[in-house]
């Protein structure tokens, strides 16, 4: 059995490292508490809005969309029952498979998502790019997509190879 030396993060990537967490963790409670202020639901149950407005004929089977917005199955569900609740969701068997189930976003859904979406749109402004110089969003939009790269091919997690 062979044993590594750890690769130790550097200053700078340690640095860099914390501001993230840092700014990450007060970014979700910054959306959180604005979504809850402005339209009495979280910052999970916008983004599933978000992902069926955007699917084909706004609808999705549970499995993807549980994959896309990266919650478990048991938290994806209770959210859509919450969402059928307002009527902004229907769940309905899929015709291709029995067991799977489709959410689909409801035109009262829309309408709530479309009066939601200004407001959370201007905090995500006001958070994040009204930080930033125009020459900061390039590098910052560059950086997320390499890391979403590499954690999307399983390159990031020795364990996954």
């Amino acid at each position: 059995m062979t044993i590594t030396t750890p690769r130790w993060l550097t200053p700078a990537e340690d640095q860099a490292w914390r501001a993230w967490l840092q700014a990450s963790e007060l970014l979700e409670d910054h959306l959180d508490q604005q979504l809850q202020r402005d339209s009495g639901i979280p910052h999970v149950y916008y983004s599933l809005l978000a992902w069926l407005s955007e699917a084909p004929d706004r609808q999705m089977r549970m499995t993807e969309l549980a994959e896309q917005s990266k919650i478990t199955r048991s938290r994806l569900s209770h959210a859509i029952s919450r969402l059928e609740e307002r009527g902004w969701v229907v769940r309905t068997s899929c015709p291709s498979d029995k067991r799977g189930q489709i959410a689909r976003l409801t035109d009262e859904g829309m309408a709530f998502l479309e009066k939601a979406a200004p407001g959370h749109v201007e905090a995500v402004r006001a958070a994040v790019f009204d930080a930033l110089t125009p020459d900061q969003v390039r590098a910052f939009g560059d950086a997320c997509a390499a890391i979403a790269a590499r954690l999307h091919a399983g390159a990031a997690v020795p364990w996954h190879r």
